[in-house]
Formats: C-alpha cells, structure tokens, sequence
C-alpha cells in the first residue's frame, strides 16, 4: 500500500513539473506582445521607421519605411526598409506571419541584408503582425 501511495504522490509531482500549454493571447494583450517584441527585441523600428535630423526615431512615422545608409554594394544591400505600418503591402495577415516564422516572402524570395532572417514562434509572429497591423499607413498618418 506505501508503494502504491509513494508512486502516485510520484505521479503528480512529475505531472506538476511538466511544460503547461500557455493560453494563446488575444485582443490587447496580443497587440502589447507584439510592441514588446516590435520595440524591444526585434527592433524593427531601426530601419523601418524615419529617423529625425538628431537621428532619433520619428515616432509620429513608426514602422513607414525608410532610406537605410550605405553599408554595401546596392546590389547586395537593401537600400531602403519599406513599410510595414497596416501590414505590409503585398502580404496578407497570414503571409506576414508566416514571413515572420521563415524569411521567406510569399513569391519564395528572401529579403536583402541588413535585415536579418527572423524565424519567430507561431505565437510571437503572431503578436508582431497583430501590433504592426493596428498602426496606421503613411496615406492614414497624415490625415
């Protein structure tokens, strides 16, 4: 009987260490992972946002596109981030998610450097394309 006691309190210990499933985000605190992720871990604002004359972010365009500086021959490097602002022209919601997760675009082509090959988890995908599709385009920032 001891034994059998022994090996269930085993059991559930071993049951409560396991990995528990995280809930999946929805609503606003999806879109708040995603700023998260967006601005302090992938960084996209770097490139995709203008920057002012005192090189700081122009926060009233986040995420609109803009010139990035010569860092190598043009026809290696990217010489301009384009927006990603409302989701990125040419990609649906699904198609940037899944960009997200592989580096691939939807006609099987791979961004030029400097922006580098993110492989992001179903999830944080996700939440970046929920973030960056609340933001408006630059056609409705200026309005």
């Amino acid at each position: 009987m001891r034994i059998v006691v022994v090996a269930a309190l085993g059991a559930l210990v071993l049951c409560a260490c396991a990995q528990q499933e995280e809930a999946q985000l929805t609503g606003a605190a999806l879109v708040e992972r995603g700023d998260y992720l967006v601005n302090g871990v992938v960084l996209c604002g770097d490139c995709h946002t203008p920057r002012l004359e005192n090189m700081a972010l122009d926060e009233t365009r986040e995420l609109q596109g803009s010139p990035i500086p010569p860092s190598g021959p043009p026809e290696t490097f990217a010489t301009y981030a384009p927006p990603l602002a409302g989701t990125p022209a040419n990609f649906t919601e699904e198609q940037f998610i899944a960009f997200l997760q592989t580096g691939v675009r939807p006609d099987g082509s791979h961004p030029r450097p400097p922006m580098p090959p993110y492989r992001l988890n179903e999830a944080d995908a996700r939440a970046v394309a929920a973030y960056i599709a609340r933001l408006p385009r630059g056609d409705d920032a200026a309005q």
